[in-house]
């Protein structure tokens, strides 16, 4: 009887110390309420190069974009996912201008690029457009009134070619914004931008300023913007550098 009424005294001892604990515990960060139709990346899951935070792009000394070297591009397009470890270098010189042409099943989409606002972005899509990454790619994503995506080798929305690039945000998305794609808040704080995958408004969306990365506007195919459907094509992006 004796151990029993010791037992249950040290269980109060027990229950009152832990009922008044101040010390440091662990804190819980509400859910993040998502907009359903946000252009973003299907979150992969425990992929550690699709949600790691991203390093600043080495900038290379200036040269000309028909001197630099590409590697030999898949034949397959979804070989080409996580084919890169890390961001390409820089390739551009922000005196320059630079125009993408993007070549399409339905039409040319020609679109200006913000070279001094989203320079490594502008230098990332320059480097894959030039070396043959979205040759053959599909618009895996079309919300009518909203954006059109593409730019994933696995036309499913969670690939790319293995790396995410720092977010450069601060323009607005009028119509026609050409801009980045990521992962959500929660796994990707740092808002870093998808290697690849990329969405165009069809529509002045001011919801999405601040929030993503644009970094060209559509100055010509605005028509063929508007026709693209789900699993049209991508058949080449060239690249004007005034």
């Amino acid at each position: 009887m004796r151990r029993c009424r010791q037992f249950m005294l040290l269980c109060a001892l027990l229950l009152t110390a832990a009922c008044t604990w101040t010390g440091p515990g662990p804190t819980f960060t509400p859910w993040p309420t998502l907009t359903p139709t946000a252009p973003g990346v299907v979150d992969p899951g425990a992929d550690p190069k699709a949600i790691s935070t991203p390093t600043a792009t080495t900038t290379s000394k200036e040269i000309a974009l028909s001197e630099v070297q590409f590697p030999e591009m898949p034949a397959n397009a979804a070989q080409r996912d996580g084919m890169f470890d890390a961001p390409p270098p820089m390739i551009i010189d922000p005196l320059k201008s630079y125009t993408a042409t993007i070549r399409t099943s339905k039409g040319e989409i020609v679109c200006e690029l913000y070279v001094r606002e989203a320079p490594q972005t502008v230098s990332n899509f320059v480097y894959l457009a030039l070396a043959g990454f979205y040759d053959g790619l599909t618009f895996h994503r079309v919300v009518p009134g909203f954006v059109i995506q593409g730019g994933d080798p696995l036309a499913k929305g969670n690939g790319g070619p293995g790396y995410t690039v720092p977010a450069e945000i601060g323009l607005s998305h009028n119509e026609g914004a050409l801009a980045t794609a990521r992962l959500s808040d929660q796994v990707n704080p740092a808002r870093a931008s998808s290697g690849s995958q990329f969405y165009i408004t069809l529509d002045k969306t001011p919801h999405l300023d601040g929030g993503y990365t644009v970094f060209g506007q559509v100055i010509d195919g605005m028509s063929a913007v508007q026709s693209i459907a789900v699993g049209d094509t991508i058949l080449g992006i060239g690249i004007d550098e005034g």
